[in-house]
């Protein structure tokens, strides 16, 4: 009798011991579940497959440059993809785009998304799947130091305007001649490399495009002039099919504003966004 007694009071603590431990595990396992809600499908893909492709520039200092030496990428933009593969936690897979090729790229299914100075409009929006925008820049114009051209519209009447293959700027700009009474003549050029080429070789005037790209191309032949038309809002952009991605995305990016995340990679390439067009 003594015995089990004594066997009573031993087991018991120990069963009880054994069920608090049990509810505490499912508990904990039921926190966990609700904490870390599913991804979407969109999103999932990327975490099964363990890789995220992004599409970026590789010619453009402090967005998306490759450098020639040690083959890395550096820039605003690169910084971006990084923290999107973090957050997803996979490895991150580069691919140079221009703008000829990025939006090609991604309907055939080679690349998640798109950060390479990619303007946002009502037009592309129809095509293509954009964020909340990451930087805003304005659009300028690049031209000889020695053609002393002024800084003003009327100084560019009758002007050869050098524009990029895919860019927008051909269209802004025939809308600006005609509400201002001048004309542009234009030519159309493969690259940004091409153009630079073109204006030092005389065969355009000024390059208009974001002066971001732009002041790539500064130096002892080159300036900008004080004239800004048009504020170009750059997204990251996806497949418009895939929405899902576009959605997470999008949070991501809104996320990264509100908490100063955007602020400190500006900070790190000497990068200011702008908030007002002067012309």
């Amino acid at each position: 009798m003594f015995k089990k007694k004594y066997l009573a009071l031993v087991l018991l603590p120990l069963l009880l011991l054994l069920l608090a431990i049990s509810f505490l595990g499912q508990a904990g396992a039921t926190t966990s579940s609700k904490s870390s809600a599913p991804l979407a499908a969109g999103v999932q893909d990327i975490v099964d497959r363990g890789v995220l492709r992004v599409g970026v520039k590789q010619d453009l200092p402090n967005f998306g440059y490759r450098d020639p030496e040690n083959m890395q990428y550096t820039g605003m933009e690169i910084e971006i993809a990084k923290k999107v593969a973090a957050e997803l936690g996979v490895k991150i897979e580069f691919t140079p785009v221009t703008a000829q090729t990025r939006g090609a790229l991604l309907d055939n299914g080679q690349l998640d998304m798109v950060i390479a100075t990619f303007t946002i409009t009502d037009e592309r929006k129809e095509l293509y799947n954009f964020t909340t925008p990451y930087y805003t820049d304005a659009v300028g114009f690049l031209v000889r130091k020695d053609s002393k051209i002024a800084s003003n519209w009327e100084a560019l009447d009758g002007m050869t305007i050098g524009v990029t293959q895919g860019s927008i700027q051909w269209g802004l700009l025939e809308e600006i001649a005609a509400e201002k009474g001048i004309h542009f003549n234009f030519r159309e050029l493969g690259s940004n490399s091409e153009v630079v080429v073109a204006l030092a070789a005389r065969r355009v005037d000024a390059f208009s495009i974001d002066q971001s790209i732009l002041s790539a191309f500064l130096g002892k032949s080159n300036q900008l002039l004080d004239i800004q038309y048009k504020p170009s809002e750059y997204g990251i952009v996806t497949k418009k099919s895939n929405t899902e991605l576009a959605n997470y995305l999008d949070q991501l990016v809104q996320n990264w504003n509100k908490d100063g995340s955007l602020q400190t990679i500006y900070n790190k390439f000497g990068l200011t966004p702008v908030t007002e067009i002067s012309d």
